[in-house]
């Protein structure tokens, strides 16, 4: 027997069963574009960059550098919001909340659809078996109302939908959820990384604009107390 005749020996849930399996190989490869070919990890050295034009307090440089990635990496997007926030004087919740909005549109644009495969794993595997218990209930009322000649027959054809909807639910249902665990691990891996990078790109940002925020508060006391001095040996 081969494989159309045991997708047809297997009865009506079969169909349902072909769809999740197409939708799996569908996203399956639309996952992997979107976590391994997509994803591109922010150069080498970007933070050091960032904070040579920060620690100068050339918040104009900073930008560019972040939005003229090679890579176009999510990092250099959310690293860009930051500064451009920056530069036009936001506070640190401001500052805080734009980062976070463009880290989440980047974030959502990796995690979004992996959970799908979750799911249509365990569907292949229900309607497998709701394609057995059809299949085992179809064959003993059978038996009960045939005849002795007819029996066996009968009982054989329920089996085999049993067995071939059981299978087949496995053939869809294993694949997709051995990608969902990988796609997982891959997305948790991304997040991670993207979440740690902003941060610390949060913080350099907040603590060279104190840093120079304290350098010109000192500048004109220092020059005021230089002047009082200058008077009084005058």
């Amino acid at each position: 027997m081969n494989i159309v005749e045991q997708f047809q020996a297997g009865g009506f849930f079969m169909y349902f069963i072909l769809l999740f399996l197409v939708l799996t190989v569908v996203f399956i490869f639309e996952r992997f574009y979107a976590l391994y070919a997509t994803y591109k990890a922010a150069p080498k050295g970007f933070r050091n960059s960032l904070l040579t034009f920060i620690g100068q307090g050339d918040y104009k440089s900073a930008k560019d550098y972040a939005e003229a990635d090679k890579n176009k990496s999510s990092l250099s997007r959310v690293a860009a919001v930051g500064i451009k926030m920056r530069s036009l004087g936001a506070g640190d919740d401001a500052l805080q909340a734009r980062m976070d909005e463009q880290l989440s549109k980047e974030i959502s644009s990796y995690d979004k659809r992996t959970g799908f495969l979750a799911m249509f794993g365990n569907v292949s595997t229900l309607f497998g078996l709701l394609g057995t218990v059809t299949g085992l209930i179809s064959s003993f009322a059978g038996v009960a109302a045939a005849s002795p000649v007819e029996r066996a027959n009968l009982l054989s054809q329920g089996i085999s939908e049993a067995l071939n909807s059981t299978a087949f639910g496995l053939v869809a249902a294993i694949p997709a959820l051995v990608a969902y665990a990988i796609y997982q691990n891959r997305t948790e891996k991304i997040v991670s990384e993207l979440t740690e990078g902003a941060s610390e790109i949060y913080h350099d940002l907040l603590f060279y604009t104190e840093s120079h925020s304290e350098e010109k508060t000192m500048t004109p006391l220092k020059s005021s107390t230089e002047s009082q001095t200058d008077m009084t040996r005058n």
